[in-house]
């Protein structure tokens, strides 16, 4: 059985990697925001999928910019099921906050959320990482901190997704003699799951689906077929990439 963290995994992309990973070889910790009713919902939904493909499914949640909760779901997930082999960060969110507007605690609860959770989550379970070539760790980074153009330089959000990536390859270097690896995927402009919104309006999702190339949205589970893929044995000579599945949107 392989035991897998996911947090982010009530919507979106930490949904669909958990969809996308769901048999009745896996063990999935889906970790949510859980701070109101219809997130826990999203949550339990994302659970009761994954279970009905054959995975064993615990779901915790807590706020991740809180000290000690990324080590605390570990710790859950070993409890569970056993040493960890793979953790996938896909929690995050987009600030739109211009620089000047942007307030001290904003910029330090995206840091919190984005890097410190991974840095604390994958330093609780190095040992369990290490402990054979077959150790994963994908983080959802984003194309905030390699696109900059007027009106859309979220600095909070892509400052984390920064320190996120920096993490990322300095994990990648350290779990390298085992055989483990770390990788990093960076969308661009999503899709929605429906109800959900974002950050933008819908004015805006309009416009930005026709910002890249292929002038469209990404589709949340085409960006976990990349994670899928990191994840898999297929992949066990890709260490410390960071891959782009934004339709071409930072080639401009």
């Amino acid at each position: 059985m392989r035991v897998s963290i996911i947090t982010g995994g009530g919507s979106g992309i930490g949904a669909a990697v958990a969809r996308r990973l769901a048999a009745s070889d896996q063990c999935l910790m889906l970790h949510g925001q859980g701070a109101e009713a219809a997130g826990l919902a999203r949550l339990t939904s994302v659970a009761d999928a994954c279970r009905s493909a054959g995975a064993k499914v615990e779901i915790r949640t807590g706020d991740l910019a809180k000290a000690g909760t990324g080590a605390e779901l570990v710790d859950a997930a070993r409890a569970a099921f056993g040493p960890v082999d793979t953790i996938v960060h896909a929690a995050g969110f987009a600030d739109r906050r211009d620089f000047a507007s942007l307030p001290r605690e904003g910029l330090e609860r995206a840091f919190a959320v984005m890097a410190a959770a991974f840095h604390e989550m994958a330093a609780a379970a190095l040992t369990d990482l290490t402990r054979n070539a077959h150790g994963r760790v994908v983080a959802v980074s984003s194309f905030g901190p390699h696109r900059f153009v007027p009106g859309a330089t979220y600095p909070g959000s892509a400052a984390a997704k920064a320190a996120l990536e920096v993490l990322v390859k300095s994990l990648a270097i350290e779990l390298a003699p085992s055989g483990a690896t770390a990788n990093a995927v960076m969308p661009g402009y999503t899709q929605k799951d429906p109800g959900l919104v974002g950050a933008l309006d819908p004015a805006t999702w309009q416009r930005v689906a026709k910002a890249n190339p292929m002038q469209r949205l990404a589709q949340s589970d085409e960006v976990a077929s990349v994670v899928a893929f990191l994840l898999s044995p297929d992949a066990a000579h890709v260490t410390g990439a960071m891959l782009p599945v934004d339709g071409g949107l930072t080639l401009m």
